[in-house]
């Protein structure tokens, strides 16, 4: 398939399958089908791809437990489609590992806005040029929007005023190095490790981890953070529906987890109730 990029469609429905495949085809994908969750596993395993979207109500196993097992190996961007509109289905599938969804009956532009806004992020780590600053220096890169960017606190004077360590970009890589209570971040690599041990996370949580280091002790809202994943401009005024912020703290509660931070005494993820999230102090965490 050479360097075009790859789509997976796992759906029951024929009529939806078609449909989904039209769309990422139109976006550019090459596309690949599955109808069943055994068989949708089996070509996210062979395929690679860059992009799955994925039914709930399938005929053997449910798109739970597939994009579950998908996670076990796959960095893969998931969109859930399903026609259940209960919250509950809604967080129980960006816990599995999902990035986004849709409910069904969904707006094909809708689909293909959301899917083009999570490629043009990064899929996965690049290799660091020689003369990069090693590993063991955290690092958090400038977004290569300018999208994600707009309204955004510059990296290295609001972090900075947070107590994290930044190095200045690098003449090979541009990428900018960030380090605080023993995380440290590249955005360059799309490494992270903690007390030295690397961190396994999605791109999404990735995403908002790195804005929230680059925001350092400024609040970024929940809408803010949705904005940020959407590639969208902080103050263009689109909608952000209550469900869209619920699964920003579905995300954050899923990296905390895989961070090992705590709500109570946070080390780097500090909750500001009712609003949203920011950085938490250098030092010991502080109790709250």
């Amino acid at each position: 398939m050479g360097d075009a990029r790859v789509g997976l469609v796992i759906e029951d429905d024929q009529d939806i399958r078609e449909l989904v495949r039209t769309v990422l085809t139109q976006a550019g994908f090459e596309v690949t089908v599955a109808a069943s969750g055994y068989e949708g596993v089996a070509a996210a395993r062979r395929l690679n791809p860059d992009v799955i979207t994925l039914d709930l109500g399938l005929p053997d196993i449910d798109g739970f437990e597939v994009a579950r097992q998908i996670r076990e190996f796959s960095d893969a961007y998931i969109v859930m489609l399903t026609a259940r509109a209960e919250e509950l289905d809604t967080l129980i599938g960006l816990e599995s590992g999902a990035d986004d969804y849709l409910t069904k009956p969904f707006r094909p532009r809708e689909l293909r806005a959301r899917v083009a806004a999570m490629m043009r992020r990064p899929r996965a780590a690049a290799p660091v040029p020689a003369g990069a600053a090693p590993a063991g220096e955290a690092a958090v890169g400038h977004s290569t929007s300018g999208a994600a960017n707009a309204g955004a606190p510059t990296a290295g004077t609001a972090a900075a005023t947070a107590g994290v360590t930044v190095t200045a970009p690098s003449a090979e890589n541009g990428d900018r190095y960030y380090s605080h209570n023993g995380l440290e971040l590249s955005y360059a690599s799309r490494t992270v490790t903690v007390d030295g041990e690397e961190m396994h996370l999605t791109r999404t949580e990735f995403e908002l981890l790195h804005a929230i280091l680059e925001a350092g002790r400024t609040v970024r809202t929940k809408a803010d953070l949705v904005r940020r994943l959407r590639e969208e401009d902080y103050d263009v005024g689109s909608y952000i529906s209550e469900a869209d912020e619920r699964s920003v703290e579905v995300h954050m509660g899923n990296l905390r987890k895989k961070l090992g931070d705590s709500v109570q005494r946070p080390r780097w993820l500090q909750t500001v109730r009712g609003v949203g999230y920011r950085l938490a102090p250098g030092g010991p965490p502080v109790e709250h």
